[in-house]
């Protein structure tokens, strides 16, 4: 799995994360899990313990959703896969560093350049881990399947975040899409 990219997409309770694991644990190899979620409320907090007490005591937990890529070297002296969960959870967060923003009136210019430096981020992310040689698993949410939201910073956030997944879509080696707890393989 060296130097290798897995996609697990899907909708919200459809199995992803459980399929990742499997993914990671069917190594049989040293995993690393970076989780990118920020306990900011009670029911995040609460997603954030569970998913801490399903995945194996033996893999190792980085933190964090910004230069994720800067982790990758040391993740790969003591692992040989990393699985990171989620993408669409680190495209929020980076997305809400930009404190300042009033997103109903931000300009195309600024949506821009906020969706650059988050390619960027993904980009060096994927290069990373082909330089270092690692397996990786990505988990994110297929957003693209459900109405049109009603609101400016949840549309920004959709088209963001299905970018960024045709993006990795693009580059890994293996595609999975979960419906139900069942992983169909795309690519």
């Amino acid at each position: 799995m060296s130097g290798y990219i897995t996609l697990v997409t899907g909708g919200a309770r459809s199995g992803k994360s459980n399929y990742a694991e499997k993914l990671a644990m069917d190594t049989s190899k040293s995993v690393a899990y970076v989780a990118t979620a920020i306990g900011f409320d009670d029911g995040m907090k609460d997603r954030i313990k569970k998913h801490r007490e399903s995945r194996p005591k033996e893999w190792t937990t980085y933190e964090g959703y910004k230069d994720v890529y800067k982790m990758i070297e040391e993740i790969s002296r003591n692992h040989e896969v990393v699985l990171l969960d989620c993408i669409t959870i680190m495209v929020t967060n980076l997305m809400f560093d930009h404190k300042d923003i009033k997103w109903d009136s931000i300009t195309h210019e600024k949506i821009d350049e906020i969706e650059g430096n988050i390619e960027e981020q993904v980009r060096k992310l994927l290069q990373s881990v082909r330089i270092h040689k690692l397996g990786m698993i990505l988990v994110t949410n297929e957003l693209g399947m459900g109405i049109v939201p009603d609101n400016r910073i949840s549309r920004i956030f959709r088209d963001i975040a299905g970018r960024i997944n045709q993006m990795i879509a693009k580059e890994a080696d293996e595609v999975y899409f979960t419906v139900s707890g069942l992983p169909m393989k795309l690519k």
